[in-house]
């Protein structure tokens, strides 16, 4: 009873930690929960919007019509044109506070009256929501215009992600496009914390484009804008209104469209919300209590593996409520489970060393009983980590040894370049997490047995950085050693490589062994896009990438060991290979310049 009580308040302890780690990562951490939010976005696929178009003031704009600014008598050509297509509203995102000519501004002036108004946009705002837009707020109310503060919320991470409802007064542009489109106001419940979530429908080039030089010369079809809300505003990189999003990837997206999708998302009424901070901190609780509960009734390894099914279900479930409209906090929760089980594990471990010294005095035959449990333990953390591998590559049942012989391979070419047998052991095992990232991967693009186009090669090469993210933070050798792989094991010796383009020794030691490893299995192993290669072909190859893929020094170290691995990891070797394992040539043949097989 004494034990049990004991134990019940070291978990209770654990519990509390755990839970005050998860309010402070949910308190502060908004750059991890930003990438998660990114992630969410990444992997949701939304139809077309529909009723919203952009007029870009693009480069050939600018070269068409001249320096800019343009004369505003330009601005006012292009209203008039959208207004005869019978654009439903126009937004302007474009500023026109400072006057220039009296004929010019008149002319714009005259145009946005003829139009029946248009919303104008500015990021210069009174104390009392003031603005001098076309000479003040008095002259756009006798035209019917409104003008729209245009600011985003861009301060996590620079990424546009949401929008309030006004600024200093000033409504923007958003909530005063719906409000004029609808004629009803808008409901300021969807700006949760003074902020409202943009619902991005997708990348750069979602909503559909027109360029500026083509409305001004009339040189569009009506139909395109009739009756749907018009976005002017600048989209050549030159304009420097560019914007990251949760949904840009490695590109940028114009104002504009970051502006549409704002009023996309107050039209519909604001589909994507916060949940409230109290079922965060809910969720917070909840995942701090499993492990400590689990604790009491099952051992270190089944309480781990728990806690990684636990994490698991905990990513799919934000995933799926983030797809019904509802952002839940994903890294606190999480962060908090992990705490408590690490916590319920160091009270499991603190008890087992109580016991073991009871056991010690009491018989020395128990001795070895003490011995395999600490084992069990040791296990147990590897294990978590073969598991959590084998979850990446479960969908490609061609790569179910893949991440066993990448194992196997790092841990062999680590020792032979002279690092330690724990330091090889650490590299080989975190090895086994190299495409973690691939588990965010659509099955569509990682299943796809043919070449993949230039949107599925963007979403393809993310998963460097978005394995590198899920083990970003550890505190582990083990899972800090996996996090860097994760994230290198695609550059190259010659700086082609991604996601950084890192070069040389830039790279770290334990990304350049996974890249060798990798390509070698992935070259001699069979895929839904390609055939297996002989080991000639590879052996090739990899002598024809030296210096330029791999590290020379890694190439010729692993050459050496191709005739041991070769014979130990790969069983059928008949079926696979032309060469059998007696025919391998010796490792200074196996050096010289090689020919690949047509």
């Amino acid at each position: 009873m004494r034990r049990i009580g004991t134990t019940i308040f070291a978990l209770a302890a654990v519990v509390a930690v755990a839970v005050v780690a998860g309010l402070a990562v949910l308190a502060n951490a908004h750059s991890l929960e930003q990438e998660a939010l990114v992630a969410r976005f990444s992997v949701r696929h939304e139809p077309a919007p529909k009723g919203i178009v952009v007029v870009g003031i693009d480069s050939a704009s600018l070269t068409d019509l001249g320096p800019w600014p343009f004369r505003r008598s330009e601005h006012a050509a292009v209203i008039d044109r959208l207004h005869r297509a019978g654009a439903k509203e126009i937004v302007y995102d474009v500023q026109f506070t400072e006057p220039t000519t009296p004929r010019e501004d008149l002319a714009l002036y005259r145009a946005i009256g003829r139009a029946g108004g248009a919303v104008l946009a500015t990021t210069e705002v009174g104390d009392h929501g003031d603005t001098n837009v076309l000479g003040g707020d008095e002259n756009l109310k006798r035209i019917h215009a409104r003008a729209a503060a245009a600011n985003l919320d861009d301060a996590e991470r620079g990424v546009a992600t949401r929008f309030p409802p006004a600024l200093a007064g000033l409504p923007t542009i958003a909530v005063t496009t719906a409000e004029r489109v609808t004629g009803h106001p808008v409901q300021r419940g969807g700006f949760a914390r003074d902020q409202a979530l943009i619902d991005y429908r997708g990348g750069p080039g979602t909503f559909p484009m027109l360029s500026f030089q083509s409305v001004r010369a009339g040189r569009f079809d009506p139909n395109d804008v009739r009756g749907k809300i018009v976005v002017v505003g600048a989209t050549a990189p030159t304009q420097q209104d560019v914007h990251p999003t949760p949904t840009s990837g490695s590109k940028l997206m114009a104002g504009p469209e970051v502006q549409a999708n704002a009023i996309w998302t107050a039209l519909h009424r604001f589909p994507l919300r916060q949940v409230p901070r109290w079922v965060d901190v809910l969720f917070v609780v909840l995942l701090a209590l499993a492990p400590a509960l689990l604790s009491l009734r099952l051992g270190a390894a089944a309480v781990s593996l728990t806690a990684v099914g636990l994490a698991g279900l905990w990513v799919v479930g934000t995933q799926l409520a983030f797809n019904a409209g509802h952002v839940v906090a994903a890294v606190a929760p999480i962060s908090s489970l992990a705490v408590a089980t690490a916590g319920g594990l160091l009270a499991i471990h603190l008890a087992e060393r109580r016991d073991r010294r009871r056991l010690e005095r009491e018989s020395a035959v128990l001795e070895g009983v003490v011995r395999e449990r600490t084992a069990e333990l040791r296990e147990a953390q590897f294990e978590i980590v073969r598991r959590l591998a084998q979850a990446a590559e479960s969908r490609d049942e061609e790569t179910g040894q893949h991440i066993e012989r990448i194992s196997r391979m790092c841990g062999m070419l680590a020792r032979a370049v002279g690092l330690s047998d724990a330091e090889a052991e650490l590299i080989g095992e975190a090895a086994a997490l190299h495409d973690l990232g691939k588990i965010a991967i659509p099955d569509a693009i990682l299943l796809k047995p043919g070449k993949l186009d230039a949107h599925e090669w963007d979403v393809m090469r993310r998963h460097p950085e978005l394995g590198a993210g899920m083990l970003a933070g550890s505190g582990s050798p083990l899972i800090r050693r996996a996090e860097t792989i994760a994230l290198t094991h695609h550059e190259r010796w010659d700086g082609a490589g991604y996601p950084a383009r890192l070069a040389g020794t830039d790279i770290p030691l334990e990304g350049r062994i996974c890249a060798v490893c990798d390509v070698f299995d992935a070259l001699l192993s069979s895929r839904c896009y390609k055939p297996p290669w002989t080991l000639e072909e590879v052996v090739a190859e990899l002598e024809l990438q030296r210096g330029k893929h791999f590290d020379p020094e890694l190439v010729d170290a692993f050459l050496a060991l191709v005739p041991e691995l070769y014979a130990d990891l790969y069983e059928d070797a008949e079926a696979l290979f032309t060469a059998s394992v007696t025919e391998l040539p010796s490792p200074a043949e196996l050096r010289q310049p090689a020919q690949r097989a047509s």
